[in-house]
């Protein structure tokens, strides 16, 4: 049996609002503005963080960005690994993707598969103007050509280390921890 062991705490719940109001600056940097703008979070740990940019971009710009839900489990490439734990929460996105530019938010960028499978969700939504992908933390290791436009931290791991983001909302704290995987 895998355990795993909390090696290090990487950022407290101020250093991840630290990094989700940077992030949210240079979104509306990039963007020139909040005004096409939508955000889609990646569920599980995704959904709580795109609702904080949101919450950060109202107090710098003003303005409400819409904020929606993306479930991508139909569209993993490992589906028929995970098809007995797989749950399917459902996709909400209760506005027009077409000609918007969407941030694509998840709380850790590892492989890439999990962003690739969103791009594929959002593409069954419409045509967006642009996808951009907004990150908490990179761990590196990627296997597919994708790279987040926007990063809370980058953290060189091995492959075994998990990072594992908290949410009060799943989790009971607000934190990322770097964890080690052992054998018990």
């Amino acid at each position: 049996m895998t355990e795993r062991k909390e090696k290090a705490k990487l950022m407290d719940e101020e250093g991840m609002h630290r990094a989700l109001r940077r992030i949210a600056h240079q979104i509306l940097e990039q963007n020139e503005g909040a005004g096409d703008l939508v955000l889609l979070g990646i569920r599980r740990r995704g959904v709580p963080l795109a609702r904080e940019l949101a919450r950060h971009i109202r107090e710098i710009e003003g303005t409400d960005v819409p904020v929606g839900e993306l479930d991508i489990t139909l569209y993993r490439d490992d589906l028929s690994e995970k098809a007995s734990a797989a749950q399917i929460a459902g996709t909400s996105v209760p506005f027009p993707v077409k000609d918007r530019t969407v941030v694509l938010v998840d709380d850790v960028i590892y492989t890439g598969r999990t962003a690739r499978a969103a791009l594929d969700a959002v593409s069954g939504l419409g045509r967006p103007a642009k996808i951009r992908l907004a990150v908490l933390v990179d761990r590196g290791h990627r296997e597919l050509p994708i790279r987040p436009d926007f990063i809370g931290k980058n953290v060189p791991t091995s492959r075994s280390e998990i990072v594992s983001v908290n949410v009060e909302e799943y989790d009971g704290r607000t934190c990322v921890v770097l964890e080690e995987l052992s054998e018990a």
